[in-house]
């Protein structure tokens, strides 16, 4: 992590990953502010570059060639990425409200969601139609209209919006499903394609020229044009204009004007007439200093432009200085955008026509300069330059007013010993706004607080004691919380046990009070999630000041003696269960060198969250003999844990193995964990290693995880309708993985077994 060695004074918040917050995103990376935190909420991992949507659509590019990694890139900018949506903004306190996690604080805020196309005027749309906005969700609409185009054996298509993004879309889409069709050997001559226009005539923004270019090209391949007549209504199989036509569709696209996101007319942010936030020419909201707009979603007062992502794009760079000189209280900048800019607008088929004022030229020449320009300004946000990777620990001169200066000042000063303990103060205030379950047999806790925690022990039941504690891995206080709350609880899982008390053991970063209060306040609510899903109260703990955020918990459970799960139950015929894929530990080192996919830590983080209760009670319930929770020490190291004390040898099926999305990727590139050496000496437990090492897999079951899945023994009869279960509760990469055998003369009881590569 990049996060600043020193104190955070103040908070930068971006909504929306968008093409002006890129721009943003790059220049802090390349120029930190010490004392400055930056927090980026996205719904999306990747933000689709729209200059290459229609290639994407058409087959020209592939989904990362025209998607904007943001994991690597907020990483590379040293800020927290938080995979949320914002849903509303509280301007009197300055909190983001999001739909998943707790309100986000700022102390400057940025927005850059883009649009949405309207449709609520319209009865039916919202129903009946795929919107191409916001892309990312269009794109999985796209595929799955591809689908049912290639189920038909015909298929009437419409686009309604007949601008430049309309066009393209049209053409891009009626040039990919004909190739689809023909590599399946099937004639195209039955798709019908219809585009339908409120205005006169297409292309309404662009010159006579350009749009008799492309009333050409439309002719050509025998799209039905439908100009000065608005869609009234759309309803299953088809749809009505305002004449009163009707025409019978399968499939209804929806490229026309740009709305606003609803949650901003309820945030008190001064709106231009459509809803978008209304900004001076500074990109700065004219009702909020301390708020600011780019993209589509900003309306520049005085400054009317087509929403349009070449200004987007264009206002990366003011909008990024702008922020930096209000962080500092400083006079802001104007900025001017272009009255004429060049626009490149494909056919589908790499070809293209330029338009620029009365401009007009076409060709496939330009189609190629249209892909140098749009490759040019991806790999500015892939192929990000190394950076040092330590931060200067003093606060950025003129960041922070005297009294922070002061607060800071004191941070240097602070004790070890019990003077490091987080002060009482901002402790009861954010324990006070969390509200931890309540048990009838937790007798003192944190309702009540005392010395220590009293809890009842069940009649006829024994305890189970287990702690685990770490260091983050991520800069998302929320979600390591969950993260670090499900680990602690695998082990109690494990012996089929039900946790009862949680003491949580943490670590805050030095800073002043404000923020120092929200972290522990954002950590402790992702922790408590977990903690309540699972049954579990919060009865206390230790927080102490630190140089970096740590989390764990003690954590007790019962069971009752006779059912209790051991690792060294396993049985000659059971079957090897393995519940989630692995991977953590490469991909996380990967993540902390900017060289993981977004997406893969994403999904990564999906499965550490996800609990191994309901897991552990499948397993219960179908006879397990034996069980772990797989963590630091890796498949293998685990594994071994439970074939010595059982006196079994095993198979290990390598093929069967789940494994992550990316997993291997990182291994190829040479990227493992800290602790995959230590690991690896277990290979010893390995026989006729020689066959398998040379496997790009084989280093994965090493791998050490965090808030891994639950390895269990199940017997052969009864694996099968385990593993459906399993699927069924949500473990979708559960997997039969192996076989017990009675012992060998074998000195190493491990077998791995793979089928023959090609």
């Amino acid at each position: 992590m990049r996060s600043a060695a020193g104190p955070v004074v103040k908070d930068l918040v971006l909504i929306g990953g968008g093409h002006s917050h890129v721009a943003v995103l790059k220049r802090f990376g390349m120029k930190p502010l010490p004392g400055l935190r930056l927090t980026l909420i996205c719904r999306d991992v990747h933000t689709p570059y729209s200059g290459m949507l229609p290639g994407l659509i058409a087959g020209h590019y592939a989904f990362d060639e025209a998607h904007i990694d943001l994991g690597p890139l907020a990483r590379f900018a040293g800020a927290r990425f938080y995979h949320d949506e914002a849903i509303g903004i509280d301007l009197v306190e300055r909190r983001i409200l999001c739909r998943n996690r707790p309100p986000v604080a700022y102390d400057l805020l940025s927005i850059n969601i883009g649009s949405t196309p309207r449709m609520a005027e319209v009865p039916g749309a919202e129903d009946h139609v795929t919107p191409v906005k916001p892309i990312s969700r269009f794109l999985a609409g796209w595929q799955r209209l591809c689908d049912r185009v290639l189920a038909r054996d015909a298929a009437r298509i419409a686009v309604v919006g007949a601008g430049a993004g309309g066009v393209e879309l049209l053409l891009a889409a009626q040039y990919r499903l004909r190739r689809l069709l023909a590599d399946k050997g099937r004639d195209a001559a039955h798709l019908e394609f219809h585009l339908f226009a409120d205005t006169d005539d297409i292309l309404p923004t662009h010159n006579t020229r350009v749009r008799a270019a492309f009333r050409r090209v439309l002719a050509e391949r025998a799209v039905a044009v439908h100009t000065g007549d608005a869609v009234a209504a759309v309803f299953p199989g088809g749809l009505a204009t305002a004449s009163g036509a009707r025409y019978a569709l399968d499939e209804v696209l929806w490229v026309t004007a740009a709305g606003a996101a609803p949650w901003l007319r309820q945030s008190g942010l001064a709106l231009d007439a459509d809803g978008f936030v209304a900004v001076n020419d500074r990109l700065q909201s004219v009702s909020h200093p301390a708020v600011f707009a780019a993209g589509d979603i900003a309306a520049v007062i005085g400054q009317p432009r087509p929403k349009s992502g070449v200004f987007a794009v264009r206002q990366g760079p003011p909008l990024a200085r702008n922020l930096r000189r209000a962080l500092f209280g400083r006079p802001l900048r104007p900025f001017t955008p272009q009255q004429k800019f060049l626009s490149l607008i494909s056919t589908g088929d790499q070809y293209a026509v330029a338009s620029r004022g009365a401009l007009a030229l076409e060709g496939r020449a330009l189609w190629r300069l249209k892909d140098w320009i749009d490759r040019r300004f991806m790999r500015k946000y892939g192929e990000l330059p190394e950076m040092e990777t330590g931060a200067s620990s003093a606060v950025e001169p003129g960041l922070a007013d005297a009294d922070v200066i002061k607060e800071i000042s004191a941070i240097a000063m602070r004790c070890g010993g019990c003077g490091a303990k987080v002060g009482s103060n901002v402790l009861s205030r954010a324990l006070g706004r969390l509200e931890p379950r309540q048990r009838a047999d937790v007798l003192i806790g944190l309702d009540a607080p005392d010395d220590a925690a009293v809890v009842a022990v069940p009649a006829g039941k024994v305890m189970i004691h287990t702690v685990d504690f770490f260091r983050a891995f991520i800069d998302d206080p929320y979600i390591f919380g969950q993260v670090a709350a499900n680990h602690s609880l695998g082990d109690i899982f494990a012996m089929g046990g039900e946790p009862q008390s949680a003491l949580a053991i943490a670590t805050i970063p030095h800073g002043i009070e404000s923020k120092v209060e929200a972290q522990l306040f954002e950590l402790m609510s992702g922790a408590l999630n977990v903690l309540d899903e699972a049954g579990t109260a919060l009865v206390g703990g230790h927080t102490g000041e630190g140089a970096e955020l740590a989390l764990g918990f003690a954590v007790n459970g019962f069971a009752e003696r006779e059912r209790l799960l051991r690792k060294g139950g396993m049985r000659p015929g059971d079957r090897l269960i393995l519940t989630k894929p692995l991977g953590t530990g490469t991909l996380f080192a990967a993540d902390m060198r900017g060289k993981a996919k977004g997406r893969w830590i994403e999904a990564a983080l999906a499965g550490m969250v996800q609990s191994n209760r309901g897991a552990a009670q499948c397993l219960f319930r179908h006879g397990a003999t034996a069980c772990t929770d797989v963590t630091g020490f890796g498949l293998l190291g685990h594994l071994v844990e439970m074939v010595k004390p059982s006196r079994v040898d095993v198979t290990l099926e390598l093929d069967a193995v789940p494994l992550l999305e990316g997993a291997v990727e990182t291994v190829r590139m040479g990227i493992f964990s800290s602790l995959q050496p230590q690991n690896i000496r277990l290979r010893r437990a390995i026989r006729d290693i020689e066959h398998v090492s040379r496997d790009e897999r084989y280093p994965l079951v090493f791998d050490p995880q965090t808030a891994g899945g639950l390895l269990a023994s199940v017997p052969a009869d009864r694996a099968a309708s385990c593993l459906d279960e399993l699927r069924r509760l949500g473990c979708a990469q559960a997997a039969i993985i192996g076989t017990v055998l009675p012992p060998s003369e074998h000195v190493a009881p491990i077998a791995i077994e793979r089928r023959a590569r090609s």
